[in-house]
C-alpha cells in the first residue's frame, strides 16, 4: 500500500462519517456524555467507556467505535471543567490542570482558561492521531517478527512497568496487583490442552472470566462506594460568561504544545500508565524549561496548556500498543480492548492483515472526535457545567444500575453479576490499601497472552529458556524487565547512586585538569 492510498482511505472515511447524520449524532452525543463523565467527580472516562461498551453490543463495530472514541476523548477533556471552576479535578488526568487553572478562574479568567484547555486538548488529540498513523505500520511490522518468547516478555513488561509507575507508595503493591490479574486470567480451560484450572467444578468458569464484567466491577464499584461514602458535593463554581478560544496565546505556546504532545504520546504508549501521569510529567517538564517558573501554581497559562495537551495526546499514544500489540496503554484503552473483542476484532500484529483499514478508521474517528470536542466545549460549556449542581448521591445509584445492566447484558448471564460484584468489592479494598487497579486489569487482559505464549515457547524449545538470550528483541525485553525489578531493590539503588557519584566526580576532575 503506497502513501496516497492510505491518505485516500483516511479522507474517504472522514467524508463518509460526516455525511451520515446518525453517525454525527452519535459522535456529538457521546462526546457530550464523555464531557459530563469527565467533569463529574466520581465518574471517569474509564467508567464512561466501560458502561457505553455494553450499550454498543447491538451496533456494528464502526458505529460502536465512533461512540466509544467520542466518550473517551470527551471524558479526558471534561475533567478540566471542575479543575478550573472549583479546584477539584473531575478526573485524575486533569489534576495538574487545577494547580493553575483555578487561580486563573479566581482572577476572572475562567472563560479564557477553559478556551485554552479546549483548544490545546483538541490539538493534543490531533497530534496523537498523527502518531497513530505514523508509528502503527512500523510497530505492526516489527511485531510480526515476534515469536512466543517475545510476546510472553512483552506481556510481562506491560504488567511490571504498569505496576512500577502507577503505585502510590510501594512499587511491589503494583506488582502484586498485576499478578492478581494474571491469576484471574488463568481461571477456566487453558487454550493449549483444554485442561480446567481453578474452576472448582463450576461450568460457568470453564470459559474463563468475561472481560467486560471484570472491567466494570474493578473500576465502577469502587467509584460508587467511595462517592457514596464521602458524600461528595460540588461547591460554588467560578463564574464565566463564555469560553474564549485564545488563538494568539496558543500560537505563542507552540513549543510547549509540541513538547507536551510528544510527552503525552510517549507515556500513552507505555502499557497501563494513563493520562494522569502524562499530565503531571508534562507539567513538571514545562516548569523546568519555563522562562517564568515562579508563575507556576499562581495562574500560569503555559502550565494549563501543557497539561491538557499532554493528557489528550496520550489518547493517541495509548492506541498505538492497543491496536498493534493488543496491549492497552491506559485504563480507558483497556476498556476499548474489551469493546473490540466484544465486536469480534482482535487487536495485535494480525489486525492490519485481517482488517487493513481499521487503524485508518480509528484515526479518522479521533480527528472528528477532537473537532466535536472543541465545538461542544466552546458552545455548550455553560449547559454542561449545570450538571455539576446535581448531587452525587443521585448520580451514583443510576451508575450502579447501569453497571448491573451492562454486566448482565453481555450474554444475558446472571453469573456475570456474581462475577462483577466480588471483583468490585475486592478492587475497592485494594484501592483503600493503595494497591493500583490498572496493573490488575492489565494482568487480566495480558494474562492469556502471557500464559499461552510461555507454554507454547517452552513446548517448542523443549523446556529451555535459552532462546530468550539468542534473539535480540527478547534479550532487550528481558534486560529491561530485570533492570526494572533490580531498580526497586535498595542495595541496587545504592550501587547506582555510588556509580553515578563516582562518574560525576571523575568527569569534573578531568574537566578541571583539561582547563588547567
Amino acid at each position: 500500500m503506497g502513501f496516497l492510498e492510505p491518505l485516500q482511505i483516511f479522507f474517504t472515511n472522514i467524508g463518509a462519517m460526516m455525511l451520515n447524520p446518525m453517525t454525527m449524532l452519535i459522535l456529538f452525543g457521546s462526546v457530550i456524555m464523555g464531557i459530563i463523565f469527565g467533569a463529574t467527580p466520581g465518574l471517569t472516562a474509564t467508567l464512561g467507556v466501560a458502561l457505553l461498551t455494553t450499550l454498543t453490543y447491538g451496533m456494528d463495530h464502526s458505529t460502536a467505535m465512533v461512540a466509544l472514541m467520542g466518550i473517551y476523548v470527551g471524558g479526558v477533556y471534561g475533567g478540566s471543567y471542575t479543575s478550573i471552576l472549583v479546584n477539584i479535578p473531575g478526573t485524575a488526568a486533569s489534576a495538574a490542570t487545577a494547580l493553575d487553572g483555578y487561580p486563573l478562574a479566581c482572577k476572572g479568567q475562567a472563560g479564557r482558561a477553559l478556551g485554552l484547555t479546549t483548544t490545546s486538548s483538541a490539538i493534543g488529540t490531533f497530534i496523537g492521531m498523527i502518531f497513530v498513523v505514523l508509528l502503527s505500520p512500523i510497530i505492526s511490522a516489527l511485531a510480526l517478527e515476534f515469536t512466543s518468547f517475545e510476546f510472553f516478555l512483552l506481556a510481562m513488561f506491560g504488567i511490571i512497568i504498569s505496576g512500577t509507575l502507577t503505585s502510590q507508595d510501594l512499587v511491589y503493591k503494583g506488582w502484586i496487583a498485576g499478578f492478581i490479574g494474571l491469576f484471574l486470567a488463568t481461571i477456566g480451560r487453558d487454550k493449549l490442552q483444554f485442561f480446567p484450572r481453578y474452576t472448582f467444578g463450576m461450568s460457568d468458569l470453564e470459559g474463563g472470566l468475561d472481560l467486560v464484567p471484570v472491567l466494570i466491577g474493578a473500576f465502577g464499584i469502587p467509584q460508587i462506594i467511595q462517592s457514596l461514602r464521602d458524600n461528595f458535593k460540588i461547591g460554588e463554581t467560578q463564574k464565566f460568561k463564555k469560553i474564549l478560544p485564545d488563538f494568539k496565546t496558543i500560537g505563542q505556546n507552540i513549543p510547549t504544545i509540541i513538547r507536551s504532545s510528544l510527552i503525552g504520546v510517549g507515556i500513552g504508549a507505555v502499557p497501563g500508565i494513563g493520562e494522569d501521569i502524562a499530565g503531571w510529567v508534562s507539567y513538571g517538564t514545562a516548569k523546568k524549561v519555563s522562562k517564568h517558573p515562579e508563575e507556576y501554581g499562581k495562574g500560569s497559562v503555559e502550565a494549563v496548556i501543557s497539561t491538557e495537551t499532554a493528557n489528550n495526546a496520550c489518547i493517541g499514544g495509548a492506541m498505538i500498543p492497543l491496536l498493534n500489540l493488543g496491549i492497552p496503554g491506559s485504563p480507558p484503552a483497556a476498556m476499548l480492548l474489551g469493546a473490540l473483542m466484544l465486536h469480534g476484532i482482535q487487536p495485535g500484529p494480525m489486525l492490519n492483515i485481517d482488517n487493513p483499514t481499521f487503524i485508518l478508521d480509528i484515526t479518522a474517528i479521533l480527528l472528528l472526535a477532537s473537532v466535536a470536542m472543541w465545538i461542544c466545549g466552546i458552545l455548550l460549556a455553560k449547559q454542561v457545567v449545570k450538571v455539576l449542581r446535581i448531587p452525587t448521591s443521585l448520580f451514583m445509584p443510576v451508575i450502579a444500575v447501569l453497571c448491573i445492566i451492562g454486566s448482565y447484558a453481555l450474554g444475558t448471564r446472571v453469573f456475570n453479576l456474581f462475577l462483577m460484584l466480588p471483583i468490585g468489592i475486592i478492587a475497592y479494598f485494594l484501592t483503600e490499601m493503595k494497591y493500583p487497579i490498572a496493573p490488575l486489569i492489565i494482568g487480566v487482559i495480558l494474562g492469556d497472552m502471557c500464559d499461552s505464549n510461555l507454554r507454547r515457547a517452552l513446548m517448542v524449545s523443549k523446556g529451555s529458556f535459552l532462546p530468550v538470550l539468542t534473539r535480540p528483541v527478547s534479550l532487550v525485553l528481558f534486560i529491561v524487565i530485570v533492570l526494572l525489578i533490580l531498580g526497586q531493590i535498595p542495595a541496587f539503588q545504592r550501587f547506582q547512586k555510588t556509580v553515578k557519584e563516582q562518574f560525576i566526580s571523575h568527569f569534573k576532575k578531568n574537566n578541571r585538569n583539561a582547563q588547567s
